[in-house]
C-alpha cells in the first residue's frame, strides 16, 4: 500500500504491466504522457492519465463523448482510490488497519474495511485456508531477518510466529473486529489493491461513462471495450521478462489480477518473496505466477494470492470451482497450466 517499504526496488506484483496493454498507447513499450486526451474518432474521446498510488504505476483510460466529463471522472476516480487507499494502508498508524494492528481491536468499521475484512474471511473459508490475510507477522519476520541479516529466520522463529498465522482467530461481526491471540495482524495486500481499483470502476460507471480501462501495476478493470464491442487486449507478461506474453486476453468487461514470487523478493534466488504459505510459512516454489479473471478486480486479487500458495493442479481444480473465475498458472519448470473457461 502507500508509504510502504520495499525490500525490493520492484513494484509489487506488476506482471500485466502498463506496457502489456495493447491498443490503447502502449504496443510499443513506451509511457503515454502523465495525461492524454485525444479524438478516438468523430464521437468519442480517449482520454488517459497516469499517477503513483498504491506502490505502482495506475493507468485510467476512458473513451466518452465529452473531453470534459472524461476528464473530471478520471480526477474523481483517483481521489476516490487515495480515499480507500488511506483506510487500508497498514503502514499508517491512524488507519483502521493500523489501529487494529496496535491495539488488536476496532470498533466502528468503515463500510469500505468491512467489506474487505467480509471478503477475506470468505476466500479464506473457500480455499480452506490458502489465502489468510493474518500472514501479517510472517512476511514481517521475514522482511525484518533479511534486511538485518541477509538471511532467513530460524526454524524456532517461524514456528512461533506461525501461531499468530489464523484467520479463524479473528472476530468480525461486521461492525467491529478483535483478534483472540496477542500479537497478530493483518495485511490486505492480497486483496485491497482489487478492492480499490473496484471502487475506482464503480465511481467511474455511476458517472455514466460506458468505455473504461483500469491498470494498476497488474490488476486490471475493463468496461464495455473500446468502442463498438471491440474488447480491449491485455497481455500477461511472461515471469522472466523475456520473450513473448504469457498470453494476450480479449476484455470487455471484467477483471484481471496476477499474483507471483518474481517482482518483490528477499534473496538474489527468489525463493524467499512477499507471499508466504499460511500453514508452513515458507513461500512457495512450485509456481512462478498465477493470473486470475473474474467478475471483481478484488476477488480476482485474493483467488490468484490462494491459488499461488497451492500445487499448480489443485489451484486450477480450485478456480474451476469458482463460477465466473479462470486461472492461466506459470510453473516453475516453464509449464504453463489453463483452467477451463480462460480466455484466449
Amino acid at each position: 500500500m502507500s508509504g510502504k517499504e520495499k525490500p525490493h526496488t520492484m513494484d509489487r506484483r506488476r506482471f500485466l504491466k502498463l506496457s502489456g496493454i495493447l491498443g490503447v498507447g502502449f504496443a510499443t513499450g513506451g509511457l503515454l504522457p502523465i495525461s492524454e486526451s485525444v479524438a478516438f474518432n468523430r464521437k468519442l474521446y480517449k482520454v488517459t492519465d497516469i499517477h503513483m498510488g498504491m506502490g505502482t504505476v495506475v493507468s485510467i483510460t476512458l473513451m466518452h463523448p465529452s473531453r470534459i466529463q472524461a476528464e473530471e471522472v478520471i480526477g474523481q476516480a483517483f481521489e476516490e482510490m487515495d480515499r480507500v487507499i488511506a483506510l487500508m494502508d497498514r503502514y499508517r498508524s491512524d488507519s483502521p488497519i493500523g489501529v487494529l494492528n496496535k491495539e488488536g481491536a476496532l470498533v466502528g468499521l468503515p463500510a469500505d474495511v468491512a467489506r474487505v475484512l467480509d471478503r477475506s474471511l470468505y476466500f479464506h473459508k473457500k480455499s480452506n485456508g490458502a489465502f489468510d490475510m493474518t500472514v501479517q507477522p510472517m512476511v514481517d519476520l521475514y522482511k525484518k531477518h533479511f534486511e538485518t541479516k541477509g538471511l532467513p529466520p530460524s526454524e524456532a522463529e517461524l514456528d512461533k510466529v506461525l501461531a499468530l498465522v489464523d484467520a479463524s482467530a479473528v472476530r468480525f461481526d461486521g461492525k467491529s473486529v478483535h483478534f483472540k491471540k496477542e500479537g497478530m495482524g493483518i495485511t490486505l495486500d492480497g486483496i485491497a489493491k482489487g478492492y480499490i481499483i473496484d471502487c475506482a470502476a464503480d465511481l467511474i460507471k455511476r458517472n455514466g461513462i460506458k468505455h473504461a480501462l483500469i491498470n494498476a501495476g497488474g490488476d486490471i478493470r475493463a468496461a464495455g471495450g473500446k468502442r463498438n464491442g471491440t474488447p480491449w487486449k491485455v497481455g500477461v507478461q511472461n515471469p522472466d521478462k523475456q520473450g513473448p506474453y504469457l498470453d494476450i486476453v480479449k476484455m470487455k468487461d471484467g477483471a484481471m489480477a496476477t499474483s507471483g514470487n518474481y517482482e518483490i523478493y528477499f534473496d538474489e534466488e527468489k525463493l524467499y518473496h512477499h507471499v508466504v504459505h499460511p500453514r508452513t510459512g515458507i513461500s512457495p516454489r512450485q509456481s512462478d505466477s498465477v493470473t486470475v479473471t473474474a467478475s471483481s478486480v478484488m476477488d480476482a486479487d485474493a483467488l490468484s494470492t490462494a491459488v499461488f500458495v497451492m500445487e499448480p493442479n489443485t489451484g486450477k481444480r480450485f478456480i474451476e470451482g469458482i463460477p465466473g473465475a479462470a486461472c492461466l498458472i506459470q510453473g516453475r519448470d516453464e509449464k504453463r497450466i489453463a483452467s477451463k473457461g480462460w480466455p484466449c
